[in-house]
């Protein structure tokens, strides 16, 4: 042996072994008990984060440890398409060459953004398997591949044939630069500083941060019992504002704060989501002021001919087409100018929602979207919790499961983005619609279709497909779409093949969330022949508790509905990683750990223990360069301790006597109780137990009982074997090269690599 360990000299030689070995999959003997995990799939083109490190770390130890057991044990891996974050990097790659994703048809986007991810689409893999991953790699899946797409779109066929999915205009959280919709759950909310506004309002006056809403009120609210206004309730007033006066009514809600501002509050619909259900219950108005764009929309007071006031409609056209922040700046003046405005304090903290990519504040909008009604699927996720078919690993994390499951809304499954699974919905040109409602903004005819497209020339052409395709023809339109918006009311068909020439497809696609809910059993259909009925249910789904409810909530209601099994037996849900100080990670803090720069330092064996050593389930845990050096001094402990075996081994005889069976007991004892750890997924408890004995027990008292010849080399030599089969799950590549050294020496009748050898068994 090498007088040093250099893992630089040994990783990427074992992992090509390993590979070599064909090791990574699951035995095929038909009486081998199944353990399977599905790997969380990171996206397909991002570089890992310490995060990933965790959960490849954790995974690989559960893997290994089945695998030595005996077990066919299957890590099956793969990589997300992660919608909106990859096509925000594109955009911004598009905008560095002064292009936007408006300037592409829909397909040729899909494409580009295609193509740049397959260019990338190794990084993750190759850094898992620097890490030392042992996954199959031969049943790897991407979250767009053919028969994975066509396993989502034939479950959304299930849940629309079931009657769980509908369509239903609703106040969204809209991100105007991201050009998409979010459900609740990804709406990041976070304190900022906005302008606090107090302005009259006819003989009353509110307190408000969105004065820009206010061209598009209905009515205002106060408290049923508040005695300020209990005998306003049903009045309504003329009410002067920027550009003219309105007709307000008030109307009593209980909802509203009599403690905050004023205790009267503004109702707007079109931009509120409290608004927007109180606007249902007094059949009020949904008239945007905001549009998509995130810019001011006056067309409807510029195009009212009844409009003639010279002030106003100069206004109105300086209004239009402006920003939020900007239209907040005009309308101060204005109001000042106006005598309207009370106070304003320019300092106010409030907290709001943010887009969670691009940190833009979200835009309550209304648009029609798809849901999927979640009582049916949450109430057997709750019967399978109550029923212990699945636990959760993680302080306190099931509680809080059970709390979402209780409470969760309508799954909002739109998103406005061209890179994912394009929804399965298609509206007929012509068709007229069913039974249209009422309801304020909402048309009457799939003529009134609004679509985006760039015509044969390149030009952009917007407007009415109705009258559209009295200028065009559908081909043209269809070929350069870019998006289109069907009003409230129409029918539509679900389908993955188009029911016809004449209907046009929804260019919506589905909610990451809503495909990746769907990948244990959708991978494992789609990977080997016998792979769902051989290995699923799984047996642990490990993965971050940040994304409890985004992912593993969703994957238990999707997989229970459509394979009226639990998708896996087990949650474990790791915690943050945070530096050594405990602070979040951060590039502005400069605390940021790079995986691959420590593996290069340290090793990747270094990483992994560092990360996983006395972690536990559901907390956060702190590493920092001092624990990554302590791991990499554990390497080269195991190292130089099976070089002092081996030169020992002939030279010494030991005494045979009550020392080694007192050894022998100890070793025993620490095989059942790690054993046992493992088994309980107690992996933090178990790394460290395993560290400090062979550190402090097998290193520090029984190499030199044995240097005294107190205890016999042969046996010192069993305990190193019997460590090196514990500590290879969690440091793979120094227990793989001495082992190795063992078998070239001869000492070991062992003949399969480490990786495949047997666990230890207590005697």
């Amino acid at each position: 042996m090498d007088s040093k360990y250099n893992h630089k000299d040994h990783e990427q030689k074992i992992y090509g072994a390993w590979e070599k070995s064909g090791g990574f999959g699951p035995t095929d003997d038909p009486g081998a008990k199944p353990f399977t995990i599905i790997m969380p799939p990171p996206n397909a083109n991002d570089p890992l984060h310490v995060g990933h490190a965790m959960f490849v770390s954790l995974e690989d130890v559960m893997i290994r440890v089945a695998r030595m057991q005996g077990k066919a044990a299957l890590w099956l891996p793969g990589t997300d398409h992660a919608g909106i974050e990859t096509q925000f990097v594109f955009e911004k790659k598009l905008a560095k060459e002064g292009k936007s994703r408006f300037d592409f048809d829909r397909e040729t986007l899909y494409q580009m953004i295609w193509e740049y991810v397959q260019e990338n689409s190794g990084v993750a893999v190759e850094q898992m398997k620097r890490m030392g991953a042992s996954a199959d790699w031969g049943r790897f899946k991407f979250m767009l591949e053919p028969p994975i797409v066509a396993e989502v779109i034939q479950t959304f066929e299930k849940l629309n044939k079931d009657g769980l999915v509908y369509r239903d205009m609703q106040l969204v959280n809209y991100c105007t630069h991201c050009g998409t919709a979010f459900s609740s759950l990804e709406v990041e909310h976070e304190e900022r500083v906005s302008p606090f506004y107090k302005i009259k309002y006819g003989k009353f006056a509110i307190g408000t941060v969105r004065p820009e809403t206010k061209f598009r009120d209905t009515a205002l609210a106060v408290h049923p019992d508040d005695p300020r206004y209990k005998d306003e309730i049903g009045k309504e007033y003329e009410i002067r504002g920027l550009l003219g006066t309105m007709k307000m009514k008030i109307i009593a809600d209980p909802l509203v704060d009599p403690e905050f501002g004023t205790g009267i509050m503004k109702v707007t619909p079109a931009h509120d989501p409290h608004d927007f259900e109180l606007g249902k219950k007094y059949n009020l108005p949904v008239t945007p002021i905001i549009g998509f764009d995130g810019l001011m929309d006056f067309s409807w007071y510029l195009d009212d001919p009844n409009n003639q006031d010279e002030k106003y409609l100069s206004r109105a056209k300086k209004y239009h087409g402006l920003k939020v922040a900007a239209m907040r700046r005009e309308m101060k003046k204005d109001f000042e100018e106006d005598g309207l405005l009370i106070e304003y304090d320019p300092n106010y903290k409030h907290r709001i929602g943010v887009c969670y990519r691009c940190k833009r504040p979200l835009e309550p909008l209304p648009l029609p979207q798809f849901f999927v009604k979640v009582e049916p699927l949450t109430e057997k996720v709750l019967t399978a919790l109550k029923d212990k078919r699945v636990k959760v690993l993680g302080s306190g994390h099931d509680k809080i499961l059970k709390h979402w499951l209780s409470s969760l809304n309508d799954w909002n499954v739109s998103r406005q983005i061209v890179w994912g699974i394009r929804m399965p919905v298609w509206y007929r040109i012509k068709e007229k619609v069913k039974n249209p409602t009422k309801r304020a903004g909402e048309q009457k005819s799939k003529n009134d279709m609004v679509v985006r497209f760039l015509d044969k020339s390149g030009e952009l052409v917007v407007g009415n497909l109705g009258e559209l395709v009295e200028k065009y023809s559908l081909e043209e339109i269809k070929k350069g779409l870019q998006s289109l918006r069907a009003p409230v009311g129409v029918e539509f068909v679900v389908s993955p093949t188009s029911p016809g020439e004449d209907y046009i497809q929804e260019t919506d696609t589905f909610d990451t969330w809503f495909s990746s809910a769907q990948w244990p059993f959708n991978t494992l259909k789609n990977a080997k022949p016998g792979d769902l009925e051989r290995f699923y249910p799984t047996q642990v789904m490990e993965t971050a508790y940040d994304i409890l409810m985004f992912w593993v909530m969703r994957m238990l209601m999707v997989g229970i509905y459509k394979t009226g099994k639990v998708p896996f037996e087990t949650v474990y849900l790791h915690g943050l990683i945070r530096d050594e100080k405990g602070q979040k990670m951060s590039k502005s803090k400069g605390n940021v750990v790079n995986p691959l720069s420590v593996i290069e330092k340290y090793g990747a064996d270094a990483l992994r223990m560092a990360l996983v050593i006395r972690s536990t389930p559901g907390q956060d845990k702190n590493v920092g360069e001092q624990d990554f050096r302590s791991m990499r001094n554990l390497t080269n402990k195991i190292w130089n301790s099976a070089r002092f075996v081996m030169m020992n081994l002939e030279n010494q005889n030991g005494s045979g006597g009550a020392k080694d069976k007192e050894f022998k007991e100890s070793l025993n004892k620490l095989v059942s109780e790690v054993t046992k750890q493992l088994e309980k997924f107690q992996i933090g408890l178990a790394a460290d137990r395993i560290y400090n004995e062979f550190w402090h027990w097998y290193c520090d008292e029984c190499i030199e009982k044995a240097k005294n010849e107190e205890l016999k080399t042969q046996n010192l030599l069993e305990g190193l074997v019997v460590f090196l089969k514990l500590l290879h799950p969690f440091v793979p590549f120094v227990t793989e090269a001495v082992w190795g050294e063992l078998q070239r020496a001869g000492v070991v009748e062992e003949k399969e690599m480490l990786m495949n050898s047997s666990w230890p068994q207590a005697k």
